[in-house]
């Protein structure tokens, strides 16, 4: 089995759909069997998504019981203004994501050692941004280092081309 973020041409919409294969994914689309399950679009194609980069086996914690496991909130469907409002919030966020990037430095893998620096005054403080683990990023705050998650992803400057 096979999952795909699926993307509506008219409205955009984002959906999950699981095919057997690729070769499946294909053969469903030019059959014209794929549509938006919001608004009913057969204009339907394969969105960007993050690849599944899974844990090195030895180092993967024992999985929860499956009775401990939260429920998946259902989809609510959106009329047309509640959308249009969705979508110019996240317009703005992006916009003030982007903004407070142009006056931050990338630090990359060496963002919680110079966060730290600032911390405990061992550097000026300024703004910086980069990578962290969820870990180092949980340990930063429990030693009261103001840090944030950013909402959008961000690539580093080293790989844009």
């Amino acid at each position: 089995m096979i999952v795909f973020d699926l993307k509506c041409g008219s409205k955009g919409h984002v959906f999950e759909a699981w095919f057997g294969s690729s070769a499946d994914y294909e053969q469903q689309k030019a059959r014209g069997l794929l549509t938006c399950p919001m608004c009913g679009d057969a204009d339907v194609g394969k969105a960007v998504m993050a690849p599944a980069v899974g844990a090195k086996g030895n180092s993967r914690p024992d999985p929860a019981p499956a009775a401990a496991a939260p429920e998946k909130a259902a989809p609510v469907a959106m009329s047309g203004a509640d959308q249009a409002k969705m979508q110019a919030f996240v317009d703005a966020l992006a916009q003030a994501q982007s903004k407070v990037l142009e006056e931050s430095t990338w630090v990359g893998r060496d963002f919680a050692n110079q966060a730290r620096a600032m911390h405990y005054g061992e550097q000026d403080r300024s703004s910086i941004h980069g990578d962290v683990a969820p870990d180092e990023a949980r340990a930063l705050i429990a030693e009261g280092v103001e840090v944030a998650p950013l909402p959008f992803p961000v690539i580093p400057p080293h790989a844009k081309n």
